[in-house]
Protein backbone atom coordinates (compact mmCIF):
# COMPACT_ATOMS: atom_id res chain seq x y z
CA UNK A 1 0.00 0.00 0.00
CA UNK A 2 2.60 1.89 0.95
CA UNK A 3 4.60 1.85 -2.04
CA UNK A 4 1.26 2.25 -3.93
CA UNK A 5 1.13 5.79 -2.43
CA UNK A 6 4.43 6.56 -3.05
CA UNK A 7 3.93 5.94 -7.09
CA UNK A 8 0.84 7.63 -7.36
CA UNK A 9 2.42 10.60 -5.32
CA UNK A 10 5.62 10.42 -7.84
CA UNK A 11 2.66 11.36 -10.80
CA UNK A 12 1.40 14.62 -8.89
CA UNK A 13 3.51 16.52 -11.28
CA UNK A 14 2.79 15.60 -14.29
CA UNK A 15 -0.49 15.71 -13.57
CA UNK A 16 -0.72 19.07 -12.01
CA UNK A 17 0.88 20.34 -15.58
CA UNK A 18 -1.84 18.68 -17.81
CA UNK A 19 -4.30 19.20 -15.22
CA UNK A 20 -3.26 23.14 -15.64
CA UNK A 21 -3.23 23.04 -18.90
CA UNK A 22 -6.87 21.91 -19.17
CA UNK A 23 -8.28 24.62 -16.44
CA UNK A 24 -5.94 27.68 -16.83
CA UNK A 25 -6.29 28.14 -13.42
CA UNK A 26 -3.48 26.57 -10.42
CA UNK A 27 -6.12 26.60 -7.86
CA UNK A 28 -8.83 24.48 -9.60
CA UNK A 29 -6.04 22.37 -11.62
CA UNK A 30 -4.73 21.03 -7.71
CA UNK A 31 -8.02 20.49 -6.39
CA UNK A 32 -8.74 18.32 -9.55
CA UNK A 33 -5.32 16.55 -8.81
CA UNK A 34 -6.02 15.96 -5.24
CA UNK A 35 -9.48 14.65 -6.06
CA UNK A 36 -7.88 12.31 -8.77
CA UNK A 37 -5.34 10.82 -6.21
CA UNK A 38 -7.86 10.16 -3.74
CA UNK A 39 -10.00 8.53 -6.25
CA UNK A 40 -6.89 6.42 -7.39
CA UNK A 41 -6.13 5.63 -4.21
CA UNK A 42 -9.56 4.44 -3.22
CA UNK A 43 -9.91 2.49 -6.54
CA UNK A 44 -6.41 1.20 -5.78
CA UNK A 45 -7.34 -2.79 -5.82
CA UNK A 46 -8.88 -2.10 -9.38
CA UNK A 47 -5.75 -0.86 -10.62
CA UNK A 48 -4.46 -4.02 -12.33
CA UNK A 49 -1.54 -2.73 -13.82
CA UNK A 50 -2.86 -3.84 -17.83
CA UNK A 51 -2.12 0.12 -18.51
CA UNK A 52 0.79 2.28 -17.26
CA UNK A 53 -0.48 3.94 -14.03
CA UNK A 54 0.36 7.75 -15.61
CA UNK A 55 -1.84 6.49 -18.55
CA UNK A 56 -4.48 4.98 -15.42
CA UNK A 57 -4.23 8.27 -13.25
CA UNK A 58 -4.71 10.77 -16.43
CA UNK A 59 -8.01 8.87 -17.16
CA UNK A 60 -8.85 9.56 -13.86
CA UNK A 61 -8.36 13.21 -13.79
CA UNK A 62 -9.89 13.22 -17.21
CA UNK A 63 -12.95 12.71 -15.46
CA UNK A 64 -12.05 15.20 -12.56
CA UNK A 65 -11.52 17.68 -15.00
CA UNK A 66 -14.45 17.63 -16.75
CA UNK A 67 -16.55 17.36 -13.88
CA UNK A 68 -15.40 20.59 -12.39
CA UNK A 69 -15.74 22.10 -15.77
CA UNK A 70 -19.14 21.09 -15.93
CA UNK A 71 -19.28 22.69 -12.15
CA UNK A 72 -17.65 25.67 -13.59
CA UNK A 73 -19.47 28.80 -14.37
CA UNK A 74 -20.16 29.80 -18.07
CA UNK A 75 -18.28 32.25 -19.39
CA UNK A 76 -19.84 34.80 -21.60
CA UNK A 77 -17.80 37.14 -23.32
CA UNK A 78 -16.64 36.65 -26.84
CA UNK A 79 -12.81 36.75 -27.16
CA UNK A 80 -10.56 39.16 -29.19
CA UNK A 81 -6.96 38.62 -29.40
CA UNK A 82 -5.43 41.22 -31.56
CA UNK A 83 -2.42 38.39 -32.42
CA UNK A 84 -4.35 36.14 -33.58
CA UNK A 85 -6.61 38.68 -35.56
CA UNK A 86 -4.00 39.75 -37.21
CA UNK A 87 -3.43 36.48 -38.64
CA UNK A 88 -6.91 36.62 -40.95
CA UNK A 89 -7.96 39.21 -43.00
CA UNK A 90 -11.64 40.93 -43.25
CA UNK A 91 -12.55 37.79 -44.29
CA UNK A 92 -11.61 35.38 -42.31
CA UNK A 93 -8.86 34.44 -44.97
CA UNK A 94 -5.03 33.77 -44.17
CA UNK A 95 -3.24 36.98 -44.58
CA UNK A 96 -0.06 35.36 -45.38
CA UNK A 97 0.16 31.17 -45.73
CA UNK A 98 2.44 30.00 -42.91
CA UNK A 99 5.76 28.03 -44.27
CA UNK A 100 5.67 24.34 -44.69
CA UNK A 101 6.77 22.03 -41.52
CA UNK A 102 9.72 20.10 -42.17
CA UNK A 103 9.18 16.58 -40.54
CA UNK A 104 6.49 17.36 -37.75
CA UNK A 105 6.96 13.22 -36.87
CA UNK A 106 10.34 13.46 -36.02
CA UNK A 107 9.93 16.36 -34.15
CA UNK A 108 6.69 14.85 -32.20
CA UNK A 109 9.37 12.60 -30.75
CA UNK A 110 11.38 15.14 -29.22
CA UNK A 111 10.59 16.25 -25.55
CA UNK A 112 11.42 19.56 -26.59
CA UNK A 113 8.74 19.71 -28.96
CA UNK A 114 6.27 19.02 -26.42
CA UNK A 115 7.75 22.09 -24.01
CA UNK A 116 7.43 24.34 -26.93
CA UNK A 117 3.57 23.21 -27.21
CA UNK A 118 2.34 23.81 -23.66
CA UNK A 119 4.57 27.10 -23.99
CA UNK A 120 1.97 27.53 -27.41
CA UNK A 121 -0.87 26.50 -25.08
CA UNK A 122 -0.42 28.76 -22.43
CA UNK A 123 -0.44 31.77 -24.85
CA UNK A 124 -3.95 31.32 -26.44
CA UNK A 125 -6.51 32.95 -24.84
CA UNK A 126 -8.97 31.41 -21.92
CA UNK A 127 -12.22 29.84 -24.26
CA UNK A 128 -9.56 29.35 -26.95
CA UNK A 129 -7.64 27.00 -25.01
CA UNK A 130 -10.05 25.35 -23.13
CA UNK A 131 -12.30 24.97 -26.50
CA UNK A 132 -8.75 23.29 -27.99
CA UNK A 133 -8.04 21.24 -24.78
CA UNK A 134 -11.11 19.85 -24.44
CA UNK A 135 -11.06 17.89 -28.03
CA UNK A 136 -7.83 17.39 -28.57
CA UNK A 137 -6.80 16.22 -24.71
CA UNK A 138 -10.07 15.31 -23.07
CA UNK A 139 -11.78 13.61 -26.82
CA UNK A 140 -15.32 15.68 -25.70
CA UNK A 141 -17.72 15.77 -28.99
CA UNK A 142 -18.56 19.46 -30.04
CA UNK A 143 -22.08 19.11 -28.69
CA UNK A 144 -20.33 18.63 -25.10
CA UNK A 145 -17.94 21.58 -25.45
CA UNK A 146 -20.48 23.61 -26.32
CA UNK A 147 -22.43 23.18 -23.30
CA UNK A 148 -19.38 23.32 -21.27
CA UNK A 149 -18.34 26.89 -22.99
CA UNK A 150 -21.78 27.93 -23.42
CA UNK A 151 -20.97 28.60 -27.16
CA UNK A 152 -22.54 27.75 -30.42
CA UNK A 153 -21.48 25.09 -32.53
CA UNK A 154 -19.96 27.58 -35.40
CA UNK A 155 -18.18 29.54 -32.13
CA UNK A 156 -16.77 26.22 -31.36
CA UNK A 157 -15.31 25.46 -34.57
CA UNK A 158 -14.43 28.41 -34.98
CA UNK A 159 -12.11 28.27 -31.52
CA UNK A 160 -10.99 25.31 -32.44
CA UNK A 161 -9.55 26.17 -35.83
CA UNK A 162 -8.29 29.37 -34.26
CA UNK A 163 -6.70 27.33 -31.82
CA UNK A 164 -5.11 24.80 -34.34
CA UNK A 165 -3.87 28.07 -36.56
CA UNK A 166 -2.68 29.90 -33.50
CA UNK A 167 -0.41 26.79 -32.59
CA UNK A 168 0.51 26.66 -35.85
CA UNK A 169 2.20 30.01 -35.88
CA UNK A 170 3.70 29.75 -32.78
CA UNK A 171 5.09 26.29 -33.07
CA UNK A 172 6.37 27.02 -36.72
CA UNK A 173 8.10 30.19 -34.59
CA UNK A 174 9.41 28.85 -31.78
CA UNK A 175 10.02 25.11 -33.18
CA UNK A 176 9.95 24.35 -36.62
CA UNK A 177 12.08 27.53 -37.60
CA UNK A 178 14.71 27.17 -34.39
Amino acid sequence: MKDFRSSIEAERPYLLRYASLQLRDRAAAEDAVQEALLAALAAERSFAGRSNLRTWLTGILKHKIVDLLRKGSRETAIESDEALEALFDENDHWRAFPPAWRDPDGSLEQKQFFAALEMCLEGLPEKTARAFMMREHLGLETDEICKELAITSTHCWVLLYRARMALRKCLELNWFMK
